[in-house]
């Protein structure tokens, strides 16, 4: 695509791109982030009563069922403007500057893992929350892999630092060995637990104190750093400039010439290597407690980068497959991808989207490359959570939504048609565990069917398929939690009442060694006969590499022409194994030979010759049954960490690590999915209702023979 230009700013938007922040809110569950945004609204005037999650009045949770349930479901999209406050004595890259911040809340919740990889995609940065008082969790992990897989800079903020336990330097520690984080503290909590009072800002040297009073911590003071605290406020000065002196070439050049290294020149270093993904700023604080908000939001404009700072978004041409970049310019070629899609109750199908190049306005016509099919944008609105404000243009750097844009999935790109690009799209994991659903009544089979397709149209993991053999409705997604909110939304939103059964796992089959495979059709019923005759090598592939097919046929014996009725064959019967007709991942098939008849042979035959290959090669090659292992942590107070580990144990767990933390002990185990249902309700009874846990899909294991016939029986 074009280059930018020398200003890539329109003369018509409000804040320029260097003003601009996309930002994402992302953690672990419970570690504050629904709490942390609602802090950052109120702050930047955006609200002006403090929502809380116990209370189900955040402006982000604006769904039924996350006001219910305290939990964040789907990622909400918000917008509002940030200004540093000047004060002497103090550098800030943006002093008294407005700033616009775009916010996406995420969710921490595994089930909703594709809310979290979505919302990375588009994002320029986001602040990571820990809690003060476990520090780094599993959640925490997969997050922070997610970023580094979108090459997300990032900013963490140690929450909760009012609670008992709460250590900063023990979480800054957890960054480093679990994440490999290169993180040093640039404000670092004074007091912990209950006399928490404030920050200390490492770069300037000075303390902010938060005020206790009725104005919500929107009234602190800049003072000089308490006497017992100087010593490490200048250490961790010094380990800044020392990173930065080895990260950051400019402050590297200074300190070889032995020239002092200014705030401002730090400032700029942090902003740089932040930028660059090399060094990740730690702030501590307690959103709840009103405390280390304002200067968490100094630091987010000060450290992260702005849509002109990260390099141009990279596509592929798909007229040639040629690679092309989108470059933040708002005189180029309009180009965004829509990461998320919404039914909402009052407008329609919504569609969120990013604006990586150019600007788009109402009644323009966009191209979707992926269906090559024009659109003509007849509605735009900017979101404010729950609130929706209408817009006549949105430029690049923009997190907008349209309404009522039609054959349009999660992932597609919406460029000019002069000058089309196809951008990459987020990718997305296979669903853990399915169930069969049926409606209560006939009259409600319609119904369902539409809100299922709506549904599946607006979560990439969620799938609704027919199971062939049964004729019924089966729904799988990432979770029992992920399904159970399906099951709530069908019900309020779509007025469907549903039956459902009980939720079955996702096993898959693959093969332990190599093998030959023979399959051959042949009919004669008079006249034009049925000939095919395929001869195949199956072995075990990479782990994650699923199927891959190789020609290797040599001298014709099956022509040209019918190979890819052969691939097609064994793609299909992939999907069932020979174990318990599960689908098989991870073999590696190549076609050798076969042979063919001038007159009877054609497509179907020698699919159906394939098919028969493929059965007779997995029969031959140990075929095995493999279940998913999920990663749980249980967090749980002392006295009942026995019962947990003896009740993990029984479930067929692997006790991988545990830890204590203070005043609670953190058992890290694997354990099959098939073992984990009910858990919720099994950890709440051992422990008195004191210990919670958490879950994510880690790999596949195979299923041990005693446990094989009992998996077998259940299917059929």
């Amino acid at each position: 695509m074009s280059t930018a230009t020398a200003n890539p700013n329109s003369p018509d938007r409000a804040f320029p791109l260097e003003r601009t922040r996309n930002i994402g809110i992302c953690a672990h569950i419970d570690a504050g982030k629904t709490t942390l945004t609602e802090r950052v609204l109120f702050y930047t005037g955006m609200i002006h009563k403090i929502g809380e999650v116990h209370e189900g009045t955040t402006a982000t949770d604006w769904m039924e069922q996350e006001r219910e349930r305290g939990i964040t479901i789907t990622s909400a999209a918000t917008t509002c403007s940030w200004n540093q406050i000047k004060q002497d004595d103090i550098v800030k890259l943006f002093d008294g500057i407005k700033m616009r911040v775009n916010i996406i809340d995420t969710p921490g919740h595994v089930d909703f893992t594709a809310e979290v990889e979505r919302s990375l995609r588009v994002l320029d940065g986001a602040i990571a929350v820990f809690c003060g008082v476990a520090g780094v969790q599993p959640q925490s992990e997969t997050v922070w892999r997610q970023a580094n897989k979108y090459n997300v800079p990032r900013i963490a903020f140690v929450n909760k630092m009012d609670r008992t336990g709460a250590n900063f330097a023990n979480a800054v520690n957890d960054m480093r060995t679990k994440l490999g984080a290169n993180a040093w503290p640039i404000l670092i909590p004074i007091g912990a637990e209950d006399n928490l009072q404030g920050q200390i800002d490492v770069v300037n040297q000075k303390a902010v104190i938060y005020a206790d009073d009725a104005s919500m911590g929107s009234n602190y003071t800049i003072t000089e750093i308490p006497a017992e605290l100087k010593d490490l406020a200048e250490s961790a000065y010094e380990d800044l400039v020392s990173q930065m002196t080895d990260l950051d070439e400019e402050v590297g050049t200074l300190f070889l010439e032995e020239k002092p290294v200014t705030r401002e020149v730090l400032k700029q270093a942090i902003r740089r290597q932040t930028t660059a993904n090399k060094f990740v700023p730690v702030a501590g604080g307690s959103a709840f407690k009103n405390k280390g908000v304002q200067y968490l939001l100094d630091a987010v404009v000060d450290y992260l980068p702005s849509p002109i700072d990260i390099p141009p978004a990279k596509g592929m041409d798909p007229d040639n497959g040629e690679d092309k970049f989108a470059v933040t310019d708002d005189n180029a070629p309009f180009c965004s991808l829509a990461f998320k899609l919404w039914s909402d109750p009052f407008v329609g199908k919504l569609v969120f989207f990013r604006v990586y190049s150019g600007k788009l306005s109402k009644g323009d016509t966009v191209l979707n490359p992926r269906t090559g099919k024009r659109e003509r944008i007849s509605r735009l609105i900017q979101i404010q959570a729950d609130k929706r404000e209408d817009i006549d243009t949105c430029y690049s750097g923009d997190i907008a939504a349209i309404v009522g844009i039609k054959n349009i999935t999660t992932g597609d790109t919406l460029c000019t048609e002069d000058d089309p690009i196809a951008l990459e799209p987020p990718s997305f994991p296979d669903p853990v565990i399915s169930m069969a659903i049926e409606p209560k009544t006939k009259a409600d089979q319609e119904k369902m069917g539409n809100a299922l397709q709506r549904l599946s149209e607006e979560d990439p993991t969620f799938r609704v398929f027919t199971n062939e053999e049964t004729g019924q409705t089966i729904i799988a997604g990432m979770g029992e939690l992920h399904l159970e909110i399906i099951r709530d939304r069908m019900m309020r939103e779509f007025k469907v009442e549903a039956n459902s059964g009980k939720p079955q796992i996702a096993y898959k089959e693959t093969i332990l060694s190599a093998a030959d495979g023979e399959g051959k059709l042949v009919k004669q019923s008079g006249g034009r006969g049925q000939y095919g005759h395929v001869v195949i090598k199956i072995a075990p592939n990479e782990k994650g590499k699923g199927v891959t097919i190789e020609n290797k046929t040599v001298g014709g014996s099956i022509p040209k022409d019918f190979i890819p009725a052969v691939i097609k064959g064994l793609n299909e019967a992939a999907l069932n194994g020979v174990v318990g007709g599960y689908p098989v991942i991870d073999v590696h098939i190549e076609i050798v030979d076969g042979s063919y008849h001038d007159v009877d042979s054609n497509e179907m035959a020698f699919k159906m010759a394939a098919i028969f290959a493929l059965k007779d090669g997995l029969k031959n090659a140990k075929p095995i049954l493999l279940e998913p292992i999920m990663k749980v942590e249980a967090v749980t107070p002392e006295e009942y960490q026995g019962d947990i580990m003896g009740d993990l144990n029984r479930r067929r767990g692997k006790i991988m690590s545990i830890e204590t933390k203070a005043i609670v002990t953190s058992v890290n185990a694997e354990v099959p999915l098939s073992e984990m249902f009910g858990y919720a309700t099994s950890i709440r009874s051992l422990s008195k209702g004191r210990a919670s846990y958490s879950m994510e899909p880690s790999h596949f294991e195979q299923v041990p023979a005693q446990v094989l016939a009992a998996v077998l029986d259940q299917k059929n």
